[in-house]
């Protein structure tokens, strides 16, 4: 199934490794993602101090998200990407691993240092919103 979601870009603009804007249908339905933890089935922090390694688990609990609700990486909307570091070389990094799982749907996506993330060692989180066709209850 192809997706509702359209990508955005402008020449107007500078080159960016995401498109700046994106759209979906007024009758798409919206999905409102919990941010994306680098967590174990345990509930413990994979990887310690390794910010691409928590980026990588981030987009697989992502992407297990995005199955429960019946949508793919490619419905996203857009993304807000946080990562425990004032160090923009740890930004980049967990960026770097997250940019790569969408490939070609380069979603607008804000990227963000923060000072703390909820959980014990956590450094990075993912937050997403997708869209999908209609109403699928």
């Amino acid at each position: 199934m192809s997706s509702v979601v359209r990508l955005i870009r402008s020449d107007s603009l500078a080159t960016a490794p995401y498109a700046y804007a994106a759209t979906a249908p007024a009758d798409a339905r919206l999905i409102f993602l919990a941010g994306a933890c680098p967590l174990a089935d345990d509930g413990t922090t994979v990887a310690p101090g390794d910010y691409a390694a928590q980026a990588a688990r981030c987009v697989e609990t992502l992407q297990h998200a995005l199955d429960a609700s019946g949508a793919h990486l490619t419905d996203v909307v857009s993304t807000r990407v946080l990562v425990a570091s004032t160090e923009q070389r740890d930004l980049i990094a967990a960026w770097d691993v997250i940019h790569a799982a969408f490939g070609a749907h380069d979603v607008p996506s804000t990227l963000l240092g923060v000072t703390v993330l909820g959980y014990d060692d956590q450094l990075v989180e993912i937050e997403a919103i997708a869209a999908v066709p209609g109403d699928l209850r």
